[in-house]
């Protein structure tokens, strides 16, 4: 016995409509990109927390004036700086301003920029800083030298942008003082933890 099926053209063009209608059918929807992260990749973000959470910390401090921090997050970045490089610091150091930023609602706001030059200038000067002599210079050198070159492009971006006018330059005492002491004193608390860490010279990055 065999069956017949007769299918009109009407059907035909039915279900012609509805294939077109579908969406593409993907060949493997469960594909995607996948970003390995490398044990490096883990402790770089551990410490950029880190950090953050001093940045956060800091926040919270009142200040007698505008601008004069301490600068907890630093004393991470000059650790980093001694044990692992100048490339990791920088990570660290960048990482903490963005994520700060976003973390207290000031990402693209002029607070934001001014981290971000003071950020910049002192990870360069840190640069030319590693190939100083060691015996003469360390962590509390390059401490004070970071934080002079973190005031120096905040006041320029300042004078630049913000506030055009020479009156700022009576404030310069102020920072550059402030600078002095908070350098010094996170340069000595940095060192106090590499000497109690296992610390390792890595080669100067350019």
């Amino acid at each position: 016995m065999r069956i017949e099926t007769n299918s009109s053209p009407q059907a035909s063009t039915l279900d012609d409509q509805r294939n077109a209608a579908r969406p593409p059918q993907i060949p493997n929807p469960k594909s995607r990109i996948l970003l390995e992260a490398t044990p490096e990749d883990h402790h770089i973000a551990r410490l950029a927390a880190v950090a953050l959470g001093l940045t956060v910390l800091e926040a919270a401090i009142p200040s007698p004036l505008p601008g004069v921090k301490p600068g907890l997050a630093n004393i991470v970045v000059l650790v980093v700086l001694a044990r692992y490089g100048w490339r990791a610091a920088a990570w660290v150091s960048l990482l903490r301003v963005v994520a700060g930023s976003l973390l207290m609602g000031s990402f693209l706001a002029p607070g934001f920029f001014l981290s971000l030059t003071g950020a910049l200038c002192s990870l360069a000067v840190l640069a030319l800083g590693m190939h100083l002599p060691r015996r003469w210079f360390g962590p509390i050198t390059h401490s004070i030298l970071a934080a002079y070159a973190h005031i120096a492009g905040q006041m320029l971006v300042v004078y630049q942008w913000l506030i055009p006018h020479a009156g700022i330059a009576y404030l310069l005492p102020i920072f550059a003082a402030a600078a002095l002491v908070f350098g010094t004193v996170n340069g000595l608390v940095a060192a106090q933890f590499m000497d109690n860490g296992k610390p390792s010279h890595p080669e100067p990055q350019p």
